[in-house]
């Protein structure tokens, strides 16, 4: 046990293995936290203030350096109020009666009895009557896009999206005393269990397979051994557990719980990265490599594949040899670049839209004063000359990439609360504008002046600024 003093966080702090406690952690109320990430003008940093907040007492670079991608860890705070304003159960009956929560699509109604998991959605419209009938009769409640009917909810997922560079969602479960709402099975995402009332017995089991990038099917008890975290997590504790960890959690007699599970990294590995890049890889190498288009061997299926894999025959090792040598050759036509800007286009298009600041509202065209009154309209204009000040609205809220033939400007603030509800918004930008472009994004977080963008004219630096608003 190592026993640590934080002037930050001026309380005790036990780790030991894979569990923190820490004696009565105080914090400002997130709705304070949150007024307080407002003033600062770089959303990076207000990113990482955020997500600080959620992991305390851990320092993000430990957690990022020794638990990240590598192993489950219980952080115990002994103050059910860290989490408050998050999210609640009387937030959740609120949505019930006043959104159009549609079962199976927003809301899903799952028990798990003797070994069995079941889903129970009728079809339609959540009403509040059917849903807490549900809850009564011991079944658990799981909201699958809060952050859809959540103000809150929205407004801290669209500022943790940019710590991770990669959607940030997250799930709601309302599970009744003494019950168990799912099966043991893991996840393709970094999970970051936010217990925000009641309590709930969790075991985390060691994984199948390390960082899989695909969810499991359900398994029975007698297939997954002993846990190697067994805890009951209490209001403003957390659990983080990486992608391929086995878990289950079930309700004790005397509390329910409420839970958010907060999410990140599905499909952003080094494989997912690759299947975008070899094949184009691919396309290049044989457009300019002879060797990539020279015949296969006349005999090959006689010595290859699975039939012949026990075979001791010099051809095929020849063959592997031919396979490791052309694959080595790929590398020299890979367009990583062109990779990676797919991938972020990706991440785009899955990105929730900033929940903007009211700064940001009152200095960016969405909050324009322009409006209808006295029968004619107003502030229709904005007067913009070469020594405003502009930047972009967010770090990761545009990006430019190579189409071909052309230059697009891809961004979220178009983007719907409801995950891929609205198709991948970008505009165009003409050959001599994209080095402004450029100018403007690698500039954030600074303010730089309409003057000083890198266009051959004044006009075409006020252009530049009107059009390309968003």
């Amino acid at each position: 046990v190592l026993i640590i003093l934080n002037s930050h966080w001026p309380n005790r702090v036990c780790i030991c293995q894979n569990q923190v406690t820490v004696e009565c952690v105080s914090a400002e109320p997130l709705e304070t936290l949150l007024a307080d990430l407002t003033k600062i003008n770089n959303s990076r940093e207000r990113a990482s203030k955020l997500f600080q907040w959620l992991i305390t007492p851990i320092p993000d670079k430990m957690f990022f350096r020794e638990t990240w991608e590598k192993k489950p860890i219980f952080v115990q705070r002994k103050n059910p109020d860290y989490y408050k304003g998050l999210f609640s159960t009387a937030e959740l009956d609120r949505i019930f009666r006043e959104e159009d929560v549609q079962y199976g699509v927003n809301l899903d109604v799952t028990s798990y009895t003797n070994g069995k998991r079941e889903t129970h959605n009728p079809p339609g419209r959540v009403l509040p009557y059917t849903a807490w009938d549900f809850y009564e009769s011991g079944c658990s409640l799981r909201m699958l896009n809060p952050q859809a009917f959540s103000s809150t909810v929205w407004n801290v997922l669209s500022i943790l999206q940019e710590q991770f560079g990669s959607m940030a969602g997250a799930n709601i479960y309302l599970t009744p005393p003494g019950t168990q709402g799912f099966a043991p099975h893991y996840d393709d995402i970094e999970a970051f269990v936010v217990q925000l009332e009641g309590k709930k017995r969790w075991r985390v089991y060691s994984p199948r397979c390390l960082l899989c990038d695909f969810s499991s099917a359900n398994f029975d008890q007698a297939d997954i051994g002993k846990p190697i975290l067994d805890v009951v997590v209490e209001a403003g504790d957390l659990i983080y557990f990486p992608r391929g960890f086995i878990h289950q959690g079930n309700c004790l007699p005397d509390a329910h719980s409420l839970h958010i599970t907060i999410s990140s990294y599905q499909k952003n590995s080094w494989g997912d990265l690759l299947q975008k890049l070899v094949p184009a890889a691919l396309e290049v190498a044989m457009e300019e490599d002879v060797e990539f288009r020279r015949g296969l061997p006349l005999d090959y299926l006689t010595y290859m594949g699975v039939q012949n894999s026990d075979k001791e025959d010099p051809r095929r090792a020849k063959f592997f040899s031919r396979i490791d040598n052309l694959m080595k050759r790929l590398t020299n036509y890979a367009p990583v670049d062109a990779a990676v800007d797919q991938k972020a286009k990706d991440f785009i298009h899955d990105c929730l839209p900033p929940a903007l600041t009211p700064d940001e509202l009152v200095t960016s065209v969405q909050g324009a004063p322009t409006r209808w009154e006295g029968g004619q309209v107003k502030d229709v204009g904005v007067h913009i000359i070469t020594q405003t000040q502009i930047r972009i609205l967010r770090a990761q809220c545009a990006r430019l990439c190579n189409d071909g033939d052309a230059v697009h400007l891809y961004y979220t603030t178009d983007n719907s609360r409801v995950y891929h509800k609205e198709e991948l918004k970008s505009f165009e930008i003409k050959p001599e504008y994209t080095d402004a472009v450029e100018f403007l994004i690698h500039s954030y977080p600074g303010f730089v002046t309409v003057g000083s963008l890198p266009c051959e004219s004044a006009q075409d630096r006020v252009i530049i600024t009107f059009t390309h608003s968003v």
